[in-house]
């Protein structure tokens, strides 16, 4: 159970929707990366889904979703995205578009609603982790509950 009730989990607790958490108690400033999260867990790397931002020139931003082992790739995110060009947000932007700190940021209760992309792969899984709002804590939720309640689209992503 978390320490504390983000946003996230608000969103998610008035909309019915399940999900369990896990606290990530070793978590340092210097790593804080879904990789190493993927071990203090220890689960598969695939299983857990990073969240970047990005910005594209016809949706101003958007959000991606990917497994935390891969790296996004921007042509096909531009594609998904019906964008011609599309590229990752400077750090120091991140509080301000998305209301998150740098490592705690969740695909759910942004500032504001962007279109969400996760990597296709995610349904691979019955349940996924995603970040909770908070540096040290994860989201553990269904694809097919997250997909429909975030209206994000599913496609190829990755390199």
């Amino acid at each position: 159970m978390s320490k504390i009730k983000t946003n996230v989990m608000r969103l998610l607790d008035q909309a019915g929707i399940l999900y369990r958490t896990e606290i990530v108690d070793d978590v340092h400033d210097e790593d804080w990366s879904s990789l190493r999260t993927s071990k203090l867990l220890g689960v598969s790397a695939d299983q857990i889904f990073k969240t970047l931002v990005l910005r594209g020139d016809f949706n101003r931003f958007l959000v991606c979703c990917i497994p935390s082992n891969q790296e996004l790739n921007l042509k096909k995110v531009a594609r998904a995205s019906g964008d011609k060009k599309v590229e990752l947000i400077h750090v120091k932007e991140i509080r301000e578009i998305t209301g998150y700190i740098r490592g705690g940021c969740s695909p759910i209760g942004m500032k504001k609603k962007f279109p969400t992309f996760f990597d296709e792969t995610v349904i691979l899984f019955d349940e996924i982790y995603i970040n909770a709002g908070a540096l040290d804590t994860m989201l553990l939720i269904a694809p097919n509950l997250i997909l429909p309640f975030l209206e994000a689209k599913t496609a190829d992503i990755i390199d």
